[in-house]
């Protein structure tokens, strides 16, 4: 079988034949139709590294039809269609575990293609119940990339007042008015801190979540305690930003920060409810995506993520 690996040097993506992959009693093998490049992890914390990556870390966005069983699994049958946290490759093997998430069978109409964004969409659930929003308050998601737009279109249903998100990017401000957010901010346009004060007649926001990873992200993570306001938050979900973030501590006096997830509610229970938001419109993962290539093109499309951010977004790979 094919798997997608990333060799010595800067952007090396290749493809590698290895030796099919046999189950034990108690895992499944699925037979892969497609999966999703992460741009943040899977190009800023594998693509631009100089040294090789192991094959097992590169994506874990992958949906397909189970093809095998182990003899003592009994929650899942050859022909059912899953997703699977696992790396871009023909065939993978996952054992089944019933908290952790990483299978989820995905419902009858749920395309592969929108069930790639499972894990993602799991995460910005994860995110929301962290994040501390309360009905009515004004939300500014900074970034427009997978996550931020994951992130705004879960945050619609905490009922906020308004979603404000800022990004450096037309297209991806343009998508993001489309897929809900109430006023998309382009930061190459108008600067970030001042719109918000402007659109909250000086206040600041209740809360602000910083999506902004690699290089830039430093940048927006100083942003974020100049527009948020007094007793407001800031969460902080991006990595991989290649330096350290600026935290001034007389910016953030009677201010909070929020890292990441701070839930401890099974991924299981919380990829279900992931999983009803993409089936019902809530998350509109069909739209995000941006192009498909054929696995012979991997390369191609994780070079296309890189040189062409303004143009991508939900890029997939087809089995």
């Amino acid at each position: 079988m094919i798997q997608v690996t990333k060799q010595e040097g800067f952007g090396a993506i290749q493809l590698e034949e290895v030796p099919m992959p046999e189950v034990n009693a108690q895992q499944i093998r699925v037979k892969t139709d497609t999966t999703l490049i992460s741009r943040g992890s899977e190009l800023f914390r594998r693509y631009i590294r100089e040294e090789a990556v192991p094959s097992s870390i590169m994506g874990y966005s992958l949906t397909g039809t189970v093809d095998a069983v182990g003899t003592e699994v009994t929650d899942y049958g050859v022909g059912e269609r899953v997703m699977v946290v696992a790396p871009h490759a023909e065939y993978v093997v996952a054992e089944p575990n019933a908290t952790d998430g990483r299978i989820v069978p995905l419902f009858d109409d749920v395309s592969f293609e929108e069930g790639t964004f499972l894990p993602l969409a799991t995460s910005a659930v994860a995110w929301a119940d962290s994040s501390g929003v309360k009905a009515g308050d004004t939300v500014v998601v900074l970034g427009q990339g997978l996550v931020g737009s994951l992130m705004m279109q879960v945050m619609r249903g905490y009922n906020p007042a308004r979603i404000l998100t800022v990004d450096a990017l037309p297209f991806r401000c343009e998508l993001s008015e489309r897929l809900g957010a109430d006023i998309a901010i382009n930061a190459d346009e108008e600067h970030p801190v001042q719109a918000v004060h402007r659109l909250t007649d000086g206040k600041g926001a209740d809360l602000v979540i910083d999506c902004v990873g690699g290089y830039a992200g430093v940048k927006s993570f100083e942003q974020a305690q100049d527009m948020v306001r007094r007793f407001g938050i800031i969460q902080l979900i991006a990595l991989y930003q290649q330096a350290p973030l600026p935290l001034d501590s007389s910016k953030m006096m009677s201010k909070r920060l929020v890292a990441g997830i701070l839930t401890d509610e099974p991924r299981s229970q919380i990829a279900a409810r992931a999983l009803q938001k993409i089936q019902n419109g809530d998350i509109r993962a069909s739209e995000m995506i941006t192009h498909r290539f054929h696995y012979t093109e991997a390369k191609a499309a994780f070079d296309l993520l890189w040189h062409s951010p303004g143009d991508t977004l939900g890029v997939l790979i087809k089995w």
